[in-house]
């Protein structure tokens, strides 16, 4: 494991644990297998399956993140990423595939940190098309709580324009 890579993340994060030693291995196999660096803007695209503490270290070393539009969520309940560099259309999906069996949480963060990345990490074809470039949207007033919402996620209902709060869905 590079320490600093691991520091950089943890500061990120706010404490190490397993969860975010998954991530920094995830990276550092994204990093060996594409060439991948930190991102400006969005030439580089990663989506995420699972919510965990292992994305931070994405958005930490990778630099992609939500408000960039490059770091998107697709939820499967999975340790795996997929990146995509727009440049030259290169893909890969990344899978976490090392096992806690029955250690502590000590033990599992140490066999993470200190285990050969093939050992960790499966490399295979992205599953996701390539996600389109962000888009900006115009602010819409919800008719109903006064507040503004991106026009994508405005609906119509009883001829008022509402968020999705307020908006009641009819459902059978």
């Amino acid at each position: 494991m590079d320490n600093k890579l691991w520091e950089k993340a943890a500061a990120f994060h706010g404490h190490k644990c397993p969860g975010l030693a998954i991530g920094v291995k995830i990276c550092q196999a994204a990093a060996q297998h594409m060439q991948i660096e930190p991102a400006f803007d969005e030439e580089l695209v990663c989506v995420a399956e699972n919510d965990s503490c292992s994305v931070d270290a994405v958005q930490a070393l990778f630099s992609c993140t939500f408000g960039k539009g490059n770091f998107i969520y697709h939820p499967t309940g999975k340790q795996a990423f997929s990146f995509y560099k727009r440049q030259t259309g290169e893909s890969a999906r990344f899978v976490f595939i090392g096992d806690a069996g029955n250690m502590g949480k000590d033990d599992y963060l140490n066999y993470i940190l200190t285990a050969p990345l093939d050992e960790l990490v499966e490399v295979k074809k992205t599953t996701f098309a390539l996600p389109e470039r962000a888009r900006l949207f115009r602010p819409v007033t919800c008719e109903n709580c006064g507040e503004v919402t991106a026009e994508y996620y405005i609906r119509l209902q009883e001829g008022k324009m509402l968020c999705p709060h307020c908006f009641s869905k009819y459902d059978r």
